[in-house]
């Protein structure tokens, strides 16, 4: 339903349909520069394609003379060598016309896949290395049309813009200077005949630009329909909640409206396509009627009359196609700009030049984990986000309030503490500091003596591994999912690891084992299995300090058993942060943090805390106290 590029249409028509009001904008400083610098490493190729259009340009300005030559010294003088031999030249330009197109077209097909290969690897690899709060603020689809629509109108800036350019500037010279030799009478004749067409037309262009914006909007809301219902959670919802002729019913009139603007665009388009034929059409009857006037007065020859009729066939697209050319060009930089736009968006979480390897500290002093007075506010919109990447007309930079005050507290190596407190008091906040997914606003957040701002991304990652309440698996096989966490993992890894995990047994009985494909986020399993993945994945990377964020939380209790047994034997020798969901989780922490409102209120062992008769004694009467009631 989606439209990845403008609307097909006849020489001219193109520009046309193109939004007239990108030619009013204005490109931030340096863009044009930063553009060229991409097609840089394609120098020698641009240099060829443009020389491959300058020779295409002139074989095709050269045929009508060819024909003027072989009427008038071949046929009309009864000359029959000149009759072939120009015969035999035309045959030889319309071969060596076709090379020079397919070896234009190979070539700009090398620099134009070349540019959307470097400008998608480059906007991927930008946006992978942005913070979390800017993909939860992101439309995904709006950094998917970044990566197709908008490069794909970039790459056209070196490759159909500046071809159609480039090409349709030349023509026209090419083809007036030599109508300008035979008569310059007929074809300021021709030229006045152009603005019947081209007013007009500017009329169809405005109403094709808007109904293909209209189409766009609408062919947008279908696909997200789509996409929002055929995912495994939507169809979900979909079944239990709502009415399939609801649903129906309502996607059939998202897609009527898209029929209904499909035929007035296609009518618009014919209008066009009739008005050129018959504008071209007149013109050639005003240059055959009174060129044949002239011809039989002896004041032009038959043969000049037939190349300048053949001439005004090639002049009328491309001067239509130059009086847009603006457009197009804008249209193109401000694809490119779009995608600049991305690329300039510096991530908040970035890693330092001379980073050090934090699994050197670790082998040297163990993994203890400290957060050191840590305070923590989530950045605001017009830190991590575009405004059109959320659909909105501008960001509102107002601040957050902090979310962690002064939080402090020290996980000795090879122990475990849990973080307990009520809902929204910050324990998620500090799990994503622990993992960089944050920096810490105030304090600093240390592991084996070394501020995690001050290490590189990788050995962070190789050293904390993360079990979260939604065990995300990727549409791949049990195997490939598993080997993210470690590609070079052998078959026997693979089984260890779900072994430790307290799953081998039920991959083993899979009939693909192994290879056995979990499904779009993993929901061919059930959510006890998709966690034992998840900590299998865990065991596969061997990290020397774990992170468990609710990991049981959305479980049943035979799952919650299943779980918290992989967990158990996970967490051995591993330094632990664990957010806390289990009354036995809790009371086996060599440390309880406690925290409220973003501050630690308390922290000691399970039973000094009942003791003290506090926020925990509280949350363990009113949560954990029932919990183990029902397991006793």
């Amino acid at each position: 339903m989606t439209h990845p590029g403008p609307v097909p249409g006849p020489p001219g028509l193109r520009g046309f349909s193109r939004d007239r009001g990108v030619a009013r904008q204005r490109l931030a400083p340096g863009t044009l520069r930063r553009i060229l610098a991409f097609g840089r490493p394609y120098r020698a190729q641009l240099a060829a394609f443009l020389v491959l259009i300058a020779l295409g340009a002139a074989a095709g300005a050269l045929t009508p003379w060819l024909f003027q030559r072989l009427i008038d010294d071949g046929i009309t003088a009864g000359d029959t060598r000149v009759v072939v031999g120009i015969a035999a030249a035309v045959a030889l330009l319309a071969v060596v016309s076709a090379a020079l197109g397919v070896g234009e077209r190979w070539v700009s097909a090398r620099i134009g896949e070349g540019l959307i290969h470097d400008l998608r690897t480059a906007v991927f690899d930008h946006v992978q290395r942005m913070p979390l709060a800017f993909f939860s603020r992101a439309r995904t689809g709006a950094l998917v049309q970044r990566l197709n629509g908008d490069v794909l109108g970039a790459q056209q800036a070196f490759t159909s813009t500046l071809s159609n350019v480039v090409s349709n500037s030349l023509t026209v010279v090419f083809v007036l200077a030599a109508m300008l030799s035979m008569s310059w009478q007929l074809t300021l004749l021709s030229l006045v005949l152009l603005p019947v067409f081209v007013l007009p037309a500017r009329w169809f262009g405005r109403r094709i630009a808007a109904i293909t914006r209209e189409s766009y909007e609408l062919n947008a809301d279908a696909s997200q329909t789509m996409t929002e219902r055929f995912n495994v959670a939507g169809a979900h919802l979909v079944k239990v909640f709502g009415d399939p002729a609801r649903e129906s019913a309502a996607y059939a009139e998202q897609t009527a409206r898209v029929r209904d603007i499909g035929v007035r665009r296609a009518l618009y388009s014919t209008w066009f396509r009739v008005g050129l034929t018959t504008v071209a059409a007149v013109a050639t009857a005003v240059v055959y009627g009174l060129g044949g006037v002239l011809a039989i007065r002896g004041q032009l020859t038959v043969g000049t009359v037939v190349a300048l009729a053949a001439y005004l066939g090639r002049l009328y697209g491309p001067l239509t196609a130059m009086s847009n050319v603006q457009v197009d060009v804008m249209t193109a930089l401000v694809s490119f700009e779009r995608v600049l736009e991305v690329l300039d968006l510096e991530p908040t979480v970035a890693e330092k030049p001379d980073a050090s390897d934090l699994r050197a500290a670790v082998a040297a002093r163990g993994a203890d984990l400290e957060l050191d007075h840590v305070g923590f506010r989530y950045p605001s919109a017009d830190e991590v986000s575009l405004a059109s990447l959320e659909s909105v007309a501008a960001l509102r930079p107002d601040l957050t309030g902090d979310t962690l005050h002064d939080v402090t507290f020290h996980v000795p190596a090879g122990s475990m503490v849990a973080l307990v407190g009520p809902s929204g008091a910050g324990k998620t906040t500090v799990s994503q500091l622990v993992t960089r997914m944050y920096d810490p606003t105030r304090g600093a957040v240390r592991i084996a003596g070394q501020d995690l701002r001050d290490v590189t991304a990788a050995s962070l990652r190789d050293t904390v591994g993360v079990v979260s309440q939604e065990a995300h698996l990727f549409h791949d096989t049990i195997a490939g999912n598993l080997r993210f966490a470690r590609p070079d993992a052998t078959d026997d890894d693979l089984e260890n690891a779900l072994r430790g995990a307290h799953v081998w047994d039920l991959v083993a009985s899979l009939p693909d084992g192994l290879e056995t494909v979990v499904g779009d986020r993993g929901y061919r399993l059930s959510g006890g299995e998709r966690q034992r993945l998840a900590i299998a994945r865990l065991l596969l990377k061997a990290p020397d300090v774990v992170v468990l964020d609710e990991a049981t939380a959305h479980l049943d209790s035979e799952s919650e058993a299943a779980v918290q047994a992989a967990l158990d034997q996970a967490l051995v020798g591993r330094t632990s942060l664990v957010i806390a969901h289990r009354l036995s989780t809790v009371r086996q922490a060599d440390l309880i943090v406690v925290v409220d409102a973003g501050r630690v209120v308390e922290h000691g062992t399970h039973t000094e805390l009942l003791a003290r008769d506090g926020l925990y004694a509280d949350l363990y009467r009113t949560q954990f106290a029932p919990a183990a009631t029902t397991a006793a």
